[in-house]
């Protein structure tokens, strides 16, 4: 499928400078991908966002940056689809699986599992539900596992006035 519209992510302003990375799902991993596959989590609603950022501190919110990204991507399964999910070999309670709870257990989640398969057939991302705290009822996330500044797997940030630093040395 194709996916076309904006989505958002909050950043720590002392990461902002490099809003498109997915390094640090890279490094730790995250709910949609093991450690060493970057990963671009975004949300399609500006709340969402923030209710990903805040996760498991919605009491003490902390400053951040919240950017906007262009999309569209090609090779991308809506997950929400039961066919689709059936097609990728996950259930919705398997998505909504304890992942960091399996892997201190040294077990593989079966979201990651379901990564592999779907990124090793050519699948650039999937549109989940949000799993956040307080993220509202409907909140959407995209997950990306090939994206770059142009289609056919476009997650471009907008940045017209250039706001965002270049580097850390900016926040010193």
């Amino acid at each position: 499928m194709l996916f076309k519209g904006l989505g958002y992510r909050a950043h720590n302003p002392y990461w902002s400078f490099s809003p498109t990375s997915g390094d640090g799902a890279k490094l730790r991993g995250g709910r949609f991908n093991p450690k060493g596959i970057s990963t671009l989590y975004l949300s399609l609603t500006a709340p969402t966002a923030l209710a990903e950022y805040n996760q498991g501190f919605p009491h003490r919110p902390q400053p951040l940056s919240l950017c906007a990204y262009e999309l569209n991507c090609k090779n991308i399964r809506n997950l929400l689809d039961q066919k689709q999910r059936k097609k990728a070999g996950i259930t919705l309670s398997e998505m909504a699986c304890a992942w960091e709870l399996i892997v201190t257990r040294k077990q593989t989640p079966p979201t990651w599992i379901m990564a592999n398969h779907l990124i090793a057939s050519g699948v650039a991302g999937i549109i989940v539900p949000s799993y956040a705290k307080n993220a509202p009822e409907d909140g959407l996330n995209i997950i990306l596992w090939d994206w770059h500044d142009f289609p056919p797997h476009q997650a471009k940030l907008i940045d017209d006035d250039k706001r965002l630093p270049k580097n850390q040395k900016s926040w010193k």
